[in-house]
């Protein structure tokens, strides 16, 4: 469906102002974030369609301003922020300096949700990165969507939903969307997405050398490596689709795919060495593509 489309059913729910009470956003690059962003400001917009009006008093509170860094220890920083400065839309993600978003940033999240209204309405947050819960979180989570406050919703923002437990995403009103064209890719992505499809020609010690590019500090490595997953899933998927209107084997590929899940999920939950898990999918792909 193309992304227009799934922007559409978010659409629809805010001019009916039958929310969910959890939202499960996924797909490649920027734009599920952003529009996790838009559909909170919609949803405590208080003026005409569409939401958000960009009108209304709510829209000028929720209105964009410079972020607050947070900080997943509290130290540096606040666990959360609200959406510009409107006190019933909340805000989480990892910190700059985490590779993970912490259990006391969604505990910080359970505890706001659970006081009443500032504004007496609805009031929605974000958990941006949510790939990068882990199962101690997740369950955090789970538990408030067993129970959820009334008029509140949670919007959740991952890259791939398989990353996430299978009972949260069950409670989450689930939107894919799809991957950009090649041609809308960035100049990094494209010569990534370059260097992909030339990988079954590559030796070995071409895939060594190319996963020792993660090498580093954590938290920017597994983020680039995040990136290699993300455009590797997505190279691939197209890959197969093609090659199923050939009527070709898709063996290697689904069998290359299931890696990549199993690489996100490692890096996310398991705190893996991010050169590890790039040598991990970069051979899986070889193997799935040349085998």
């Amino acid at each position: 469906m193309p992304a227009h489309d799934v922007s559409a059913l978010l659409d629809r729910s805010l001019a009916s102002r039958r929310l969910h009470s959890a939202y499960l956003l996924s797909g490649p690059g920027e734009r599920p974030r952003s529009e996790a962003l838009r559909f909170a400001r919609g949803s405590v917009c208080v003026g005409a369609d569409p939401r958000p009006c960009e009108q209304c008093p709510a829209c000028r509170r929720s209105a964009s301003r410079e972020p607050i860094a947070l900080d997943g220890s509290g130290k540096q920083g606040p666990l959360l922020r609200h959406i510009g400065d409107h006190p019933d839309l909340f805000w989480v993600e990892r910190g700059d300096d985490d590779t993970r978003v912490r259990i006391g940033q969604v505990r910080a999240l359970q505890h706001a949700l659970r006081l009443r209204s500032s504004e007496g309405g609805r009031r929605t947050a974000v958990i941006a990165d949510a790939e990068w819960l882990n199962q101690e979180s997740q369950n955090a989570l789970l538990r408030l969507l067993e129970e959820p406050p009334p008029d509140t919703t949670l919007v959740l923002v991952a890259t791939s939903r398989a990353s996430l437990l299978a009972t949260l995403r069950s409670r989450c009103q689930r939107v894919a969307f799809p991957a950009q064209a090649a041609g809308a890719l960035g100049e990094e992505r494209e010569e990534l997405v370059g260097r992909l499809a030339a990988i079954e020609r590559a030796s070995l010690s071409d895939l060594l050398d190319w996963a020792e590019e993660y090498r580093g500090g954590r938290s920017l490595a597994a983020a680039r490596v995040e990136e290699l997953l993300d455009t590797a899933s997505s190279w691939l998927r197209a890959r197969a689709a093609e090659r199923a209107t050939e009527q070709a084997p898709l063996r290697g590929e689904l069998e290359a795919f299931r890696t990549l899940s199993g690489c996100r999920k490692a890096l996310a939950q398991r705190n893996a060495n991010p050169q590890m898990v790039a040598e991990r999918a970069l051979l899986a792909l070889h193997a799935g593509l040349s085998g």
